[in-house]
């Protein structure tokens, strides 16, 4: 990128986006009742975490709407379950526990935006309470909730993501291309086919 057309500070920020609109008032420091009623409908939250040298990780996790539990003090009780055990935002957390949630929910443009303090825990009988199919949860992350707002919809009307006529009708697997090499195979088409299988009865047999 040409250095010429790099934005420097907020000014010259400000002269292509414009200042900001006074949202201040929609900014609350702990959750609603229509913040908590979205996040009953979600089934989908994406969680950035911070590393110790500040680099930025975001991660989805996704279960049955309503599968994030609120406690009595407006918390959050985020659940685990079996995966690649890579554990960056994890291992995040014990070292800088300031954690960003955005929450997605089906047929809602807006999305709701939370940020905290996470703690990890494994409560047997809290794992037991965020159960899915009998089987408890591996952990637990608990956000304590410092700042939510629910952010204007225009992002998921431009991206038409609730519209399935607009979908890409493609089923070839990018995520089983990018693997196979990885796995040990290589970029064939047979190699590729067999990680596709292999990624298939993962997410059949192993989700919880």
């Amino acid at each position: 990128m040409d250095d010429k057309y790099k934005i420097k500070n907020e000014m010259e920020l400000e002269s292509i986006i414009g200042p900001p609109m006074d949202v201040k008032a929609k900014i609350l420091t702990q959750l609603d009742d229509l913040m908590k009623e979205f996040i009953r409908k979600s089934p989908l939250v994406f969680i950035a975490t911070i590393d110790a040298n500040g680099h930025v990780d975001v991660s989805p996790k996704g279960d049955p709407c309503g599968f994030i539990e609120i406690d009595a003090s407006g918390n959050l009780l985020i659940p685990d379950r079996p995966g690649n055990r890579l554990t960056f935002g994890f291992r995040n957390i014990l070292r800088n526990g300031e954690i960003g949630l955005i929450f997605l929910a089906p047929n809602q443009r807006e999305t709701l935006r939370v940020k905290g303090v996470a703690t990890l825990h494994n409560d047997p009988d809290v794992l037991h309470k965020l159960h899915v199919n009998n089987k408890p949860a591996l952990l637990c992350t608990y956000v304590e909730v410092k700042e939510c707002f629910m952010h204007c919809g225009k992002a998921l009307v431009r991206s038409k993501l609730w519209q399935p006529q607009y979908w890409d009708t493609s089923t070839d697997s990018i995520g089983a291309k990018q693997l196979a090499p990885a796995l040990g195979g290589d970029a064939g088409e047979g190699s590729v086919q067999r990680t596709k299988e292999m990624l298939d009865k993962a997410y059949t047999d192993e989700l919880y």
